[in-house]
């Protein structure tokens, strides 16, 4: 039996995704959560085969956790959800670690197949990010711009874009507020922007932030 857990601040999609994996033979839902936070908690107290996580998630993204998995060598494989379409893939999101990803516009067997394969020890792409990667080694162009960021860079634009207050951030990330005014403006920086608004807008494009609901 392959356990699964789904971690997604949306309860739409958890409700989708555990209407589509509970009719499938030899998979069972054993949590869901609604944060990154209680999410990485889910997965260690459950340790299921496969985690389906969303990229952007309040408290701790989807890249923080799956480095948090990685790090303390959980065996969890990690699939990582986005919203990328035709916008160049991150490879930070590759780099994380994860064994998974998946598209949100994904067809209902494609996540049954990523599922399958991630808890058999394999990785699995979409078609679409597949396609992208594919396309970006043979012209060289369409490299993301958050190729350029440090993992506590990406950690801080990835709260900033959506919305998260700078003492808030710092408290998370257990930071002086100074040293999160450093990393804002070292990110802004390097992604040639000067306020939030054009941040997450930027984040939206290459998949790492939900379209506004």
């Amino acid at each position: 039996m392959i356990r699964v857990v789904l971690v997604d601040d949306h309860e739409l999609v958890r409700t989708g995704f555990r209407m589509i994996l509970a009719q499938q033979p030899g998979i069972e839902i054993v949590g869901e959560a609604a944060d990154g936070e209680d999410g990485l908690a889910l997965i260690r107290a459950s340790k299921p085969d496969v985690a389906i996580v969303d990229v952007h998630m309040p408290r701790l993204s989807g890249i923080e956790l799956t480095e948090r998995v990685r790090k303390h060598k959980l065996k969890t494989g990690i699939v990582i959800l986005t919203m990328v379409s035709e916008a160049p893939f991150p490879k930070r999101l590759i780099e994380a670690g994860a064994s998974g990803y998946l598209t949100k516009g994904g067809a209902a067997d494609e996540l049954v197949r990523a599922v399958r394969q991630v808890a058999d020890g394999k990785r699995y792409l979409s078609p679409d990010i597949a396609a992208a990667l594919a396309l970006e080694q043979i012209d060289g162009r369409g490299d993301s711009a958050f190729d350029a960021l440090t993992t506590r860079e990406l950690d801080v634009a990835l709260m900033l874009s959506r919305g998260d207050g700078m003492q808030d951030i710092a408290a998370h990330l257990k930071l002086s507020a100074k040293t999160v005014a450093t990393y804002k403006y070292r990110l802004f920086e390097k992604l040639g922007i000067d306020n939030t608004i054009a941040l997450a807008n930027l984040a939206r494009r290459h998949g790492l932030l939900d379209e506004p609901t």
